[in-house]
């Protein structure tokens, strides 16, 4: 009987997983995940394997959970993702917060972003629960690990924005005012927040360009001589009543958004179409979830 493909342990062999690892350097559990995949697939090669997954992790740290690292590259000539297990009872350290307790690498088809993404998506989601992380960490039987695997582990069919997105790092109140939303503009370092009433519903949203245009009204950009502006007077005259003006005098209530459950193609159009740098999704009662930047987007099929 064929395998059904969105099953995580379609990719998984039991001799793959080693339990009981007791190491405190991270590196050298990964070097121990990596022997072991060479052990039943001799045509990798080790060094090279090293070095990609290294230098992923030099960019970005794979810690993506509490206890859980999952270091993974993507390497040519793959026809299918490859994976190794270890369980660490007493974690390791590997560049997080907090130990590495279970470490799964992961090697994809170099030309396969979807697959990739998706893989990492649905262990990102079942390790999201520290309790979930400890029990497997724990666990002294490659039988059992890989038990929990066939039972618990699925991958999507395909990848949704909801598995793109990340939470916002701030979100404003239709009441704050203008001096507020500077303050987490400049605490959050991104170009656009959602607006949110006191219930928590979504009303509108507030970019910097917002900022800008507020401050530097249209019919003072049609001017061809500038000089009266050299000081940043309009930019001073906001600034001088910021604390009494509301974000919901100036925020957009009309503008685009996606829904999580909304395929990660369409973000891609949505992108291009509208020249977006970042996308605003919303559950399916309409409040904010997360954003998706065209940064990230692109780092999740190009290189992450």
């Amino acid at each position: 009987m064929k395998k059904q493909q969105n099953i995580f342990c379609n990719f998984l062999q039991q001799n793959n997983i080693l339990c009981g690892i007791h190491e405190p350097d991270g590196k050298v559990v990964l070097g121990k995940l990596i022997s072991t995949l060479l052990q039943h697939f001799p045509g990798l090669d080790s060094d090279f394997v090293r070095k990609e997954v290294e230098s992923r992790e030099a960019l970005f740290p794979t810690m993506v959970a509490p206890g859980f690292a999952i270091p993974h590259a993507r390497i040519p000539g793959l026809a299918e993702p490859l994976t190794a297990i270890a369980c660490i009872p007493e974690g390791c350290e590997f560049g997080g917060k907090t130990k590495a307790k279970v470490m799964i690498l992961l090697l994809t088809p170099v030309d396969n972003p979807n697959l990739h993404v998706q893989l990492l998506s649905g262990l990102a989601l079942e390790f999201g629960d520290p309790a979930v992380t400890e029990k497997i960490a724990h666990m002294n039987s490659s039988q059992d690990v890989y038990n929990h695997f066939f039972s618990n582990v699925t991958i999507p069919d395909y990848l949704k924005a909801g598995d793109l997105m990340e939470p916002f790092p701030e979100m404003l109140q239709e009441t704050d005012s203008i001096l507020d939303a500077v303050k987490k503009f400049a605490v959050s370092r991104t170009e656009e927040l959602p607006v949110v009433d006191n219930t928590g519903d979504l009303r509108g949203v507030l970019s910097l360009a917002d900022l800008l245009k507020y401050s530097l009204p249209e019919h003072l950009l049609w001017l061809e001589d500038l000089s009266p502006m050299y000081g940043l007077q309009p930019f001073s005259d906001m600034l001088k009543t910021a604390d009494e003006t509301k974000v919901a005098d100036i925020m957009r209530e009309e503008f685009i958004q996606a829904s999580v459950d909304d395929p990660a193609v369409k973000l891609a159009k949505i992108f291009l179409m509208n020249q977006l740098p970042q996308l605003i999704i919303v559950d399916a009662s309409g409040r904010p979830a997360g954003m998706v930047t065209l940064k990230n987007f692109s780092a999740k099929l190009f290189w992450d």
